[in-house]
């Protein structure tokens, strides 16, 4: 399981530099969170080959839907998921849905954060819910996210 962690670690990183070299283009950004999300999904499933298959497939299938998505997203969209996502984790009461919407696209959608709580490091993080409508397709992803020593949020995973 190691080693899966390790070359899934390797691919989601070898995907990061693709993106930040062409840009980050929307598309890529999507597949690699989309990939990052199915595979821990995928992780969270059976044991031993079968939890293996599981993270390989929910990688591939999460990638795709990423891609997707990513392809489907202005910037004017990204930002104001971006702000509602900052606005949710640092202000939101745990369970308290936070949306957006971009009336140019149509695209929506929402942030609900879990409570807040401190990681081995040290840092605040948050458990969150977001939801993202395109094209009238709803799609839902969980992740973990934690406060940076300048304010900012990160995702640690999704």
């Amino acid at each position: 399981m190691k080693r899966l962690l390790s070359m899934v670690a390797v691919g989601a990183l070898s995907v990061t530099l693709v993106a930040c070299e062409q840009g980050g283009t929307k598309q890529n950004i999507g597949t690699l969170l989309g990939g990052a999300g199915g595979a821990v999904a995928g992780s969270q499933v059976g044991s031993g080959r079968g939890q293996l298959a599981a993270v390989a497939i929910g990688a591939l299938l999460g990638a795709g839907i990423g891609s997707s998505i990513g392809k489907s997203l202005d910037s004017a969209d990204q930002m104001k998921m971006q702000q509602t996502m900052n606005h949710s984790l640092e202000r939101g009461q745990s369970g308290q849905r936070s949306d957006w919407r971009n009336p140019d696209s149509g695209h929506s959608g929402s942030y609900t954060p879990q409570p807040a709580y401190q990681a081995s490091g040290g840092q605040t993080c948050r458990e969150f819910q977001q939801t993202i409508i395109v094209g009238g397709k709803e799609e839902s992803a969980y992740g973990t996210a934690c406060r940076m020593p300048d304010g900012s949020w990160e995702i640690q995973n999704s």
